[in-house]
């Protein structure tokens, strides 16, 4: 009796580690097959293993250690977010530009730029409008103590980011056009390349077929060389999202999030509307709803998300805006890289939040025409943003220059700034996307006309 006992809890035990076997080795497959299981597991890993080393954490060695090792966590990401930084801006000019022959011709052209512009604009103020409700409905800056805005004052590194000079509107719509492309360049101008990528689009469509055929050849390999580059970065992007998500939660720990939880979650509640919003409007241009969207955009949010990066995740997203929405190449080559620098509706949400907050810590009260100012800023402000990480925070410093916020108030929320940055970088992501499917629904009756031939 105790022999058969024995071998029926042998094989139970044979049993289980089978299946445990067959479940790892599925687990396995799994996340060597999908991009974004490798990036939530890296994502796992790496908040994980910074909280054991914060030292307002676990503290599993000292502070003094614990930097060093966020330095070196910190090093695939910096060379990822490098790789994609290097070839960004050919990226975008060439894609913008294929996008713009795609089209088929001007009259074509025209009918885009009649329906994107107005339709950005109006997310990015419906963005702003949600922002501004919900910091006044919440009122997040009554919950902060005064020790902790003077804590945050005195941490090292949280000095304010230094002003963006103020110019006249004249002045500002003049240089919209790049008299100096290697300034631009330089300078990091993303408008302004943008500006100079629709010019150059709409000159070669103007060109005889031949010269035209040749240009847009030449574009294309162009972006074919970028988007290699971009491919051997992508080999290690899970890398780098775990020495991102290490390195953050190493310095910035738990006290910092908790002592700003109100604001926080003021934030991130704003985001999630602003992703309802986009998903009711999903569901009234797509077939598929907002349901099956989301499933097939996860793996762009999460890796925007992990790398704080609208630009970084822009291959991926033209490739899931084809591929797995169905949107057609011309429309994907060229909304996809002008959101990245446009469409920035959870930045433009985030920085009017933030804004209010630090008023109402400050007990700076704003009057109805402050707001309605104060939501015009935010919405040219947002525009042209560079798609970088930590760019809103200088967008924010002038901002709150002109409501009369103390420069020394960015230290608050400089501390959760990186937090929000991922989670407003997906939402951005997800209008981007979001706007592919609105313009392709939009323009499908207009009989756009495909060179898939010539930007392939």
């Amino acid at each position: 009796m105790m022999n058969h006992l024995e071998t029926g809890t042998q094989f139970m035990h044979h049993s289980t580690n089978i299946y445990l076997i067959r479940m790892v080795e599925s687990l396995g497959l799994l996340v060597r097959k999908r991009l974004w299981m490798q990036i939530l597991v890296a994502m796992v890993l790496g908040l994980g293993v910074g909280l054991l080393l914060s030292p307002e954490g676990a503290a599993l060695v000292n502070q003094d250690l614990s930097v060093v090792l966020a330095s070196w966590f910190k090093l695939p990401g910096a060379l990822f977010l490098n790789m994609i930084q290097m070839v960004v801006i050919p990226l975008i000019v060439s894609s913008i530009i294929l996008g713009l022959c795609g089209s088929g011709n001007v009259s074509q052209l025209k009918r885009v730029g009649l329906r994107i512009a107005p339709y950005f604009i109006a997310t990015t103020t419906v963005a702003v409008i949600i922002g501004i409700l919900l910091v006044q409905l919440i009122q997040p800056g009554n919950y902060i103590d005064e020790s902790l805005l003077t804590a945050a004052t005195e941490l090292p590194g949280t000095t304010a980011p230094q002003l963006l000079e103020p110019k006249p509107l004249p002045e500002r719509i003049a240089e919209l056009i790049p008299a100096n492309l290697n300034q631009s360049i330089a300078m990091r101008n993303m408008l302004q390349l943008v500006v100079y990528a629709i010019f150059t689009g709409v000159a070669v469509m103007l060109l005889p077929q031949k010269q035209r055929e040749t240009a847009v050849y030449a574009f294309g390999i162009v972006q074919e060389i970028a988007l290699k580059i971009v491919g051997w970065a992508m080999l290690f992007a899970p890398l780098a999202v775990f020495g991102l998500l290490a390195d953050i939660a190493i310095r910035v720990g738990l006290t910092a999030i908790l002592g700003m939880s109100v604001y926080v979650g003021t934030v991130i509640l704003g985001l999630l509307i602003l992703l309802m919003f986009y998903l009711v409007i999903v569901s009234l241009v797509s077939p598929a709803g907002p349901l099956r969207f989301l499933q097939r955009i996860s793996g762009v949010q999460l890796l925007a998300f992990s790398t704080s990066s609208s630009a970084a995740v822009m291959p991926l997203s033209m490739r899931t805006a084809e591929s797995s929405l169905g949107v057609k190449p011309s429309i994907a080559k060229f909304i996809v890289p002008l959101g990245a620098t446009v469409n920035m509706d959870g930045t433009a949400l985030y920085q009017v939040i933030a804004a209010v907050f630090l008023t109402q810590v400050y007990g700076i009260d704003l009057s109805t025409a402050q707001l309605v100012g104060l939501t015009v800023t935010t919405v040219g402000a947002s525009i042209g943003s560079p798609s970088t990480p930590g760019v809103g925070i200088v967008i924010l410093a002038t901002i709150l220059a002109g409501i009369g916020v103390p420069p020394e108030g960015i230290a608050l929320i400089i501390g959760v700034d990186r937090i929000l940055d991922m989670c407003r970088t997906a939402v951005n992501v997800t209008g981007d996307l979001t706007a592919c499917l609105v313009m392709d629904k939009l323009l499908g009756s207009d009989n756009l006309e495909e060179v898939t031939t010539q930007v392939a």
